[in-house]
């Protein structure tokens, strides 16, 4: 059955209740469609261990699919110890906390230059 692909939004939203459900940490949603043309949103979240990263990305993957969301690429999942999903307009980062506290995705988008090369503050 083919379904019309879902709009940004709706993605991000079901992404964040995908983490929610396996109990992500710290989930955050940056709105990157001024910084960025690679997707809308950049969801970041924080898994515990590396086997609570993979269950995390799984079961976005597995919602995601479920509702006709194409899956571009999984990177990460070797190690879990930093998994990127990238579903087109939602791009899925899910880290355990000393990873993600190292590369402070959040700081960085937040201070990027958007479309303009303007910088944003």
């Amino acid at each position: 059955m083919n379904r019309a692909p879902m709009n940004s939004e709706a993605l991000k939203d079901l992404v964040i209740e995908a983490l929610e459900d396996i109990k992500g940490h710290e989930i955050v949603t940056m709105d990157v469609r001024n910084q960025t043309d690679i997707a809308d949103y950049m969801v970041v979240a924080s898994g515990g261990t590396g086997r609570q990263v993979k269950s995390l990305i799984n079961n976005v993957i597995v919602k995601a699919k479920a509702q006709g969301a194409n899956v571009v690429g999984v990177e990460g999942q070797d190690t879990g110890e930093w998994v990127l999903l990238d579903l087109t307009d939602v791009i899925v980062h899910v880290m355990q906390p000393a990873v993600r506290e190292f590369y402070d995705l959040e700081r960085l988008w937040s201070m990027g230059p958007n479309k303009e090369g303007k910088s944003v503050d």
